[in-house]
């Protein structure tokens, strides 16, 4: 695939970047040279390789996941105006 100067522009305007009429050769190259570097990772054989998170192996700290109610209701409820029945009471607004 090869990026010429009017796909340059128009990637310029869809990106919001403001590009002189004469950078956009320059601009289209960059990206002709970008797209040869895909290519190029499309050609690397991975068959077999198992994906990682990072290049030191080490399993992600985890933590259980619980459901709590944080502990907290009385110091939440006492900021609002109105609160009933451990809930933030609100005025009714469709009738």
């Amino acid at each position: 695939m090869s990026i010429d100067e009017g796909t340059a522009a128009k990637v310029a305007k869809l990106a919001r970047i403001k590009v002189e009429p004469e950078e956009l050769p320059h601009l289209a190259a960059e990206f002709n040279n970008i797209l040869g570097f895909i290519e190029q990772l499309g050609e690397v054989d991975v068959d077999g390789v198992e994906p990682m998170v990072s290049v030191t192996p080490m399993r992600l700290k985890r933590r259980t996941d619980g459901v709590t109610d944080g502990g907290m209701q009385e110091r939440i409820l006492s900021n609002a105006p109105d609160a009933r029945e451990g809930f933030f009471a609100v005025p009714k607004v469709v009738e």
